[in-house]
């Protein structure tokens, strides 16, 4: 296979320095090397060593669309130049570049499915050879910490921020397929950035609520919705409202995703018996002042946070439930005093990330009779409007999308919402009653967002409806 210096002149240029050298003396060159270390191993430590030399100045000569456009090529091209370790090295660096999330390592018949995760969708980047797969493997797991020998189990691994030139974390989970091993890294987020309220999509009134509930003397803040929807980002964005030198902050995650300055945070380990009920029972015999568990996930669990809310203690958690209602739901189940919810319970925050439109890449369309619909137009106001639509493009990874954005919807705890809570109301009956109070729903702030030309209507359709 050649390497194509036309399709990225600059990351041959200036990352490997070899301007004038062909692919046969690249290889050459890499032969020479591996006989003069005589080992392979070492060969692939050198032409690491090469390949991230200095890679910051000529990635960042690179415009976003150049870099997505070429990356595909890039690394079907290196995978005959360089080792497993310097393609897994390379492949790091983009991923973060373009604001991945997930890397997955897919195994099937032919060998190796390279996929990349962004804005919330897997993107297909290179197949690699079976004979490359087992190195790829080994190579990541090794990193990590994992045992490269054991393939019948799943394992999981953590490859530190020290280990990569972003500085990043890195968790790694394998497990055995039917073709093979199957790895997924988790590219976490940035320690040294936390997105404020204004930037997350709130509304100024549902900024305005959570506000209120964030400096209440005590009670539980809870962010709920699926995988994957920023429940981690909000809840780090009300830790860090809170992060000053006079009060005690201790957080409980599993795993920690972010390290914040002056917070006391705690890694559980299941395995030794150290889980969320065990390190919660620990820290409120600690004098806390606010306390974030990374996500409730039993009963037992569930009381001891709202009872932590009720004793002077605020509470930040998170929760998989669909919506406000449903989390009222979630914790009946768990057979939580309606009194305790009631009094504890400050603020329930459901959300959900849709992807933006373009903004470089967009045309704006007409409304159709389907989308007035779900916008809920009539055929006079929908006959004047226009709505934003993406244009698929090189620089948008073919999708019309770039980026995400939060939608939100923010249950405060009025009197009458307290009311139905001690009356013992359902869920549903108590998401009405917000309504009803004024609150947005889910569809209303998703509703907002295609008409003010952030998103589109199928992206509105494809994660809410």
């Amino acid at each position: 296979m050649e390497v194509s210096k036309a399709k990225f002149p600059l990351v041959f240029e200036s990352e490997w320095k070899q301007p004038t050298m062909d692919p046969s003396e690249i290889n050459k060159s890499s032969q020479s090397e591996s006989e003069d270390e005589g080992t392979a191993e070492t060969q692939d430590a050198s032409t690491s060593q090469i390949s991230l030399e200095a890679p910051q100045a000529s990635i960042e000569e690179l415009p976003p669309e150049a870099r997505q456009r070429a990356l595909q090529e890039e690394l079907t091209s290196l995978i005959d130049v360089v080792g497993p370790g310097p393609l897994v090295d390379l492949l790091l660096e983009r991923a973060f570049e373009l604001g991945g999330t997930d890397v997955h390592f897919d195994p099937h018949p032919k060998g190796l499915q390279v996929r990349l995760r962004l804005d919330g969708v897997l993107h297909d980047i290179v197949n690699l050879t079976p004979q490359y797969a087992p190195q790829i493997v080994s190579r990541i797991k090794l990193m990590a910490g994992m045992n490269i020998t054991e393939r019948r189990f799943s394992q999981d691994g953590h490859i530190a921020n020290s280990a990569l030139l972003r500085h990043r974390d890195v968790r790694v989970g394998s497990g055995p397929t039917i073709y093979g091993e199957r790895v997924v890294m988790r590219l976490m987020p940035d320690s040294t950035k936390f997105t404020k309220l204004e930037e997350l999509g709130m509304t100024e009134r549902q900024i305005q609520i959570v506000n209120e509930a964030v400096h209440a003397p005590f009670g539980a803040i809870l962010c709920v919705g699926p995988v994957g929807c920023g429940k981690s980002t909000t809840t780090y964005a009300c830790l860090q409202m809170l992060n000053n030198p006079e009060r005690s902050l201790v957080t409980i995650e599993d795993p920690v995703e972010r390290r914040i300055d002056r917070v006391n945070q705690i890694q559980v380990d299941a395995k030794n018996g150290f889980g969320f009920v065990q390190a919660l029972r620990g820290v409120l015999r600690q004098d806390p002042d606010v306390i974030m568990v990374g996500e409730i996930r039993d009963a037992e669990t569930a009381h001891i946070a709202i009872r932590a809310g009720l004793t002077g203690t605020r509470v930040l958690s998170t929760l998989h439930a669909g919506d406000t209602g449903a989390t009222i739901d979630m914790f009946r189940e768990f057979q939580i005093p309606r009194m305790f919810l009631a009094d504890a319970i400050k603020c329930v925050i459901a959300q959900r990330l849709l992807r933006k439109v373009c903004e470089k890449d967009q045309e704006m369309v007409s409304v159709t009779p389907a989308a007035a619909r779900i916008l809920g137009l009539t055929p006079d106001e929908a006959a004047t409007k226009k709505i934003a639509r993406g244009i698929p493009t090189d620089a948008n990874f073919h999708t019309g999308y770039s980026g995400r954005s939060g939608v939100f919807e923010v249950m405060s705890i009025t009197e009458s919402v307290r009311e139905l809570l001690m009356q013992g109301k359902s869920g549903r009956t108590v998401y009405e009653q917000a309504r009803s109070d004024g609150m947005l729903t889910l569809e209303d702030s998703a509703r907002e967002m295609v008409l003010k030309g952030v998103t589109s209507v199928e992206e509105m359709t494809r994660v809410l409806i």
